[in-house]
C-alpha cells in the first residue's frame, strides 16, 4: 500500500499535465471548433428569453412535472410539435474564464487524487511502470472518458461531440497514467 502523502507529486503533476494537454486540445487544435452552434435568429430568440425573465438554472421543454402529465394528449402534441430540449441559463455577465479554469484545475486535482487513491490501495511501492499505468489510467479514464456518456444519454448532447470528449478523456487518462507510472514510489 502507498499512502496519498507519498503520491502528492504525481497527483499534482498529473493534474498540471492534464490541464496543459486539455488547453492545447481545446484552444490550439480545431477538434472542438464545431461542437456548439449559434441559435437561428439569435437576437430574436434572446429577446424572447429576456422577456421571461429566466433565473439561472436548467430548463426542460416542453415541461412535464410527472409521467401522468405526459400522458395528456396536449402534452404529447407539444412534444410532437417541438422543439424539444434542455436549456442551461447562467447568470448574466461576461463569463469568467479565470473561474472556469480554476474549477477545471481543481477537477483535474480531484481526478488525480482518486486515481492515486485507487492505485495506492492496490499496488505496493516498487510496482513496475505498466502495472501502475494500467490501474491509474483505468481509474482516470472512468472520470475523464466514461463520465462523458451521460451527456448524450440524458441531456441530448450529440453523440459525435460526446465521443470526441471520450477521446479527450482517453488522452487525459494516458497522461495521468504516464505520470503515475513514471513517479511511482520505488
Amino acid at each position: 500500500m502507498v499512502t496519498l502523502a507519498a503520491l502528492w507529486l504525481p497527483i499534482v503533476l498529473a493534474a498540471v499535465a492534464v490541464f496543459l494537454v486539455s488547453s492545447v486540445v481545446h484552444m490550439a487544435l480545431p477538434i472542438h471548433k464545431h461542437d456548439y452552434r449559434r441559435l437561428p435568429r439569435e437576437e430574436e430568440t434572446l429577446e424572447q428569453l429576456r422577456r421571461a425573465p429566466l433565473p439561472p438554472g436548467i430548463y426542460f421543454f416542453p415541461f412535464h412535472a410527472s409521467a401522468k402529465e405526459l400522458a395528456d394528449p396536449g402534452a404529447r402534441e407539444r412534444y410532437e410539435k417541438g422543439p424539444v430540449g434542455m436549456l442551461t441559463v447562467r447568470p448574466n455577465g461576461v463569463p469568467s474564464m479565470g473561474r472556469f479554469l480554476a474549477l477545471w484545475f481543481l477537477y483535474c486535482l480531484v481526478v488525480s487524487l482518486f486515481a492515486a487513491y485507487l492505485a495506492g490501495r492496490t499496488l505496493p511501492p516498487g510496482t513496475d511502470y505498466l502495472a501502475v499505468f494500467r490501474v491509474a489510467g483505468t481509474a482516470a479514464f472512468l472520470a475523464w472518458g466514461i463520465g462523458e456518456l451521460p451527456g448524450s444519454i440524458w441531456r441530448g448532447a450529440p453523440w459525435r461531440v460526446t465521443l470526441k470528449h471520450v477521446a479527450d478523456g482517453l488522452l487525459y487518462a494516458l497522461v495521468t497514467a504516464g505520470v503515475f507510472g513514471w513517479l511511482w514510489p520505488r
